[in-house]
């Protein structure tokens, strides 16, 4: 177990799947969590059905998308708190429609939520942890960001974004002692596709080496590792967590 005792930590998209996951997980070694989520309803919920399983969290609802709602948050968390140690870019949404389905606003609403976020969260909290000369900026990217995927351009196009804002960041704010990482998840077992009929299961399972489908908390892990002194010294990775798959 690792220790983040003292440590605030904020998860966006901490209200379902991997990120709800990685909420859990930083609890569990004692850090003081707050989760981001879409909604004010569903960041409640969320909050709720942690302590309905022994976990303490603080819920928020910013509109990610607007610089001054997530100011303004990160601001309120900063007063309550007196930190803001790690900070884990996690909400996003994915797509899968042919190039000719897609509309533009259907592009510019993946790029807003997958990419303007990640940077309207680390532009307000960059200062707060410069003050602290320490802290750790983590992304969740993902394989199609290496690898691409068959349809929905807009979804690897953010998430190679996201991992070209990692890699600069992680160069700019190396002086400050602000480590900036991301995790790249392969197939997991989230919720659409734990629904998926055993016929569309066995050719995903077919086409990872380790010969499984990844569970939520082996992504959890990843950025556990990446947001403890262990990664002191890694900073602009890109940690691939996909069982080698190749999508």
């Amino acid at each position: 177990m690792l220790d983040f005792k003292d440590k605030v930590v904020i998860v966006t998209g901490g209200t379902r799947g991997i990120g709800y996951e990685i909420v859990k997980s930083f609890i569990e070694n004692h850090a003081t969590v707050i989760l981001f989520g879409s909604r004010k309803e569903t960041a409640i919920e969320a909050v709720e059905k942690l302590k309905k399983e022994g976990y303490d969290a603080i819920g928020f609802a910013p509109n990610l998308n607007d610089y001054e709602s997530v100011r303004k948050t990160i601001d309120e968390i900063y007063k309550n708190y007196g930190r803001i140690d790690i900070v884990i870019n996690n909400a996003g949404i994915s797509a899968n429609k042919k190039i000719e389905e897609t509309t533009s606003e259907d592009f510019t609403n993946i790029m807003n939520l997958n990419v303007n976020a990640v940077f309207n969260m680390s532009k307000a909290v960059v200062p707060y942890m410069k003050e602290q000369k320490e802290g750790v900026i983590l992304n969740t990217s993902s394989m199609v960001s290496i690898y691409g995927q068959p349809s929905g351009v807009g979804y690897p196009a953010s998430k190679f974004a996201v991992n070209g804002i990692t890699k600069s960041l992680a160069r700019e704010l190396a002086p400050f002692h602000i480590r900036v990482n991301a995790v790249a998840p392969g197939i997991i077992k989230t919720d659409m596709i734990a629904n998926l009929p055993k016929d569309m299961i066995e050719p995903l399972i077919k086409s990872i080496p380790l010969g499984r489908i990844g569970e939520p908390r082996d992504v959890a892990n990843a950025f556990l590792f990446l947001a403890s002194d262990m990664a002191n010294y890694i900073t602009g990775v890109i940690l691939q967590v996909d069982g080698a798959a190749r999508n």
